[in-house]
């Protein structure tokens, strides 16, 4: 196996486990990597052993605080470019425009800008937390994974649309509207991120006039997270 292979497996084996927020046995990465649990042994314990995973009692494997020291890093640098993107759409549509990642079966807010000059706007907090089947913002988000029988009818119409819109689905009277950042696939699954960016506001939000600030974002967004993947 050359150091490629085993560096695509390694960072597929932090993908694998990052989306298991109770952990991931030996034998579950070696079935989804279709690979010898020996080959799989040495990747965690390698991965282990710079903090990046770490194991349980019972032996599953767990997301390590090596990755939080190197998020810690990347988020400065993204929050700096990202913060103008947030900003300039909360101002081209007078709502609270937010970002959106995933994180196991849950959507958590990560990002938020509030429009400039508005009286009243939609609180919409960083740390916020909300299934991915609820709302425009993790709806966004499942409509950027691979084509499924099981969609329901709101990711098919927001994978062929771009944005999704949802009316009190989080909150009675607030209307959210919000589109997946579309990463290439070797980005995508080198940085592990899903995510979208939309806006939310009380009910009265012009979405035919949001939407494509919005689509707008999502493509500036990707452009960011694209560069530093490969810078």
């Amino acid at each position: 196996m050359s150091a490629l292979q085993t560096l695509d497996r390694g960072v597929r084996v932090l993908e694998l486990v990052s989306l298991r927020p109770r952990g991931i046995t030996i034998a579950e990465l070696a079935k989804e990597l279709d690979a010898h649990r020996a080959i799989c042994y040495r990747i965690v314990t390698t991965l282990e052993e710079h903090a990046l995973v770490t194991r349980l009692p019972d032996g599953r494997i767990r997301l390590g605080p090596g990755l939080a020291v190197l998020a810690s890093r990347f988020a400065p640098q993204f929050q700096e470019e990202a913060g103008p993107v947030l900003d300039d759409l909360a101002a081209r549509t007078g709502a609270t425009a937010f970002l959106s990642t995933a994180h196991g079966d849950d959507c958590v807010v990560t990002m938020v800008a509030s429009p400039p000059g508005s009286a009243i706007h939609v609180g919409y907090r960083v740390g916020l937390r909300h299934p991915l089947n609820r709302g425009a913002a993790g709806l966004a988000i499942l409509a950027l994974r691979p084509e499924s029988a099981r969609d329901a009818a709101a990711v098919q119409r927001a994978r062929r649309e771009g944005v999704i819109v949802t009316r009190g689905e989080l909150e009675a009277g607030a209307v959210g509207i919000a589109a997946g950042v579309v990463l290439p696939t070797e980005v995508a699954r080198g940085t592990g991120i899903e995510c979208s960016v939309g806006v939310v506001a009380i009910d009265g939000l012009d979405t035919d006039m949001a939407a494509e600030p919005v689509r707008s974002a999502a493509r500036k967004l990707a452009e960011i997270l694209t560069a530093a993947d490969s810078a």
